[in-house]
C-alpha cells in the first residue's frame, strides 16, 4: 500500500476538533469521509496531533495508507473539490512507509493572536483574543523566558490531559507587538492539551498585573493546574508548522 502524507490548512471554528467524536463534527471525519469519495476505502487519516473546537490550522499534517493509484496531485484536486470551503488540502506526496504524521515529528510550531486595542474586530474575532485593556508586554517577555526549557509542565496541561509524561522541551516562546496585534510564537518537541492555551491564559494574567513575572518558574515548579492562570479561547490558536 502507498503512504500519503497530506498539508492541511483549515478553519477550526466550525468543528469540533480534529479528532473523530460520535456526536459532533470534526476535521477527521470530513476527511475521511471526503477520502472515501476518492478511493471507495474506509480509511483512517492520521495527524500530527488533535487540535482542539475551534482552533485553526495552517499546517496540520496528516498520512493515511492506500490501494489507489491515484497521482500525488490528482489527490489535491479531488480533495479540495469535494472538501468544504474551511478545509484544503494544500499538497499530497507518497512518502515511505514508515512515515508516522505524529511519531515522526521532530516539533510542532504554533501561534496564538490576541487582538489589543480599545474596540473589536468584525472580522478577527474568529482568528484572535481580543483584549481592550493595555497589557505590559516586557513584563510577559520576562515571564515567557523562564519556560524555556525541558520541564514537567503539569501546571498547564488540561485536567482531562490523558499524556502518560508531561515534561515537554519547550524551545521557544516569543512574543512580539504588531500594530494592536501581540503574537505569541511557540515551538516544542510537543505540547499537552490545552497547554499552549493556558501559558497564553497566564501570560495574559502577568501583562494585566495579577501576576508577577519571576513567580512564573514556581507556578511551574508547583505542578498544579491551580498554580497558573486561566485558559485562553481557542479562537486565537493555529497550528503553523510541523517539522520533521
Amino acid at each position: 500500500m502507498r503512504n500519503i502524507k497530506l498539508l492541511i490548512e483549515y478553519d477550526g471554528t466550525n468543528y469540533h476538533g480534529w479528532q473523530r467524536q460520535s456526536n459532533s463534527i470534526t476535521i477527521q471525519e470530513i476527511m475521511e469521509n471526503t477520502l472515501f469519495k476518492i478511493t471507495s476505502e474506509r480509511t483512517t487519516i492520521i495527524a500530527s496531533g488533535r487540535t482542539d473546537a475551534g482552533v485553526h490550522a495552517l499546517g496540520q499534517v496528516a498520512n493515511f495508507r492506500t490501494d489507489s493509484q491515484m497521482e500525488d496531485i490528482s489527490f489535491i484536486k479531488a480533495f479540495n473539490r469535494l472538501l468544504p470551503h474551511d478545509i484544503v488540502v494544500k499538497d499530497a506526496v507518497t512518502v515511505e512507509e514508515n512515515f508516522n504524521s505524529r511519531h515522526s515529528a521532530k516539533s510542532k510550531v504554533y501561534r496564538y493572536s490576541i487582538l489589543n486595542r480599545s474596540y473589536p474586530s468584525s472580522f478577527d474575532y474568529r482568528y484572535s483574543w481580543f483584549i481592550k485593556e493595555q497589557l505590559d508586554i516586557h513584563a510577559m517577555k520576562d515571564a515567557a523566558s523562564l519556560l524555556i526549557g525541558t520541564y514537567d509542565f503539569s501546571s498547564f496541561r488540561s485536567s482531562t490531559c490523558q499524556a502518560s509524561n508531561p515534561v515537554r522541551t519547550l524551545k521557544r516562546l516569543d512574543i512580539e507587538r504588531e500594530g494592536k496585534s501581540i503574537l505569541f510564537h511557540f515551538e516544542a518537541d510537543g505540547f499537552l492539551k490545552q497547554m499552549v492555551r493556558n501559558i497564553v491564559g497566564t501570560l495574559v494574567y502577568v501583562g494585566r498585573g495579577n501576576f508577577e513575572s519571576q513567580t512564573i518558574k514556581k507556578r511551574l515548579e508547583n505542578k498544579n493546574r491551580s498554580s497558573a492562570g486561566p485558559t485562553a479561547p481557542p479562537q486565537g490558536l493555529f497550528l503553523i508548522e510541523v517539522r520533521y
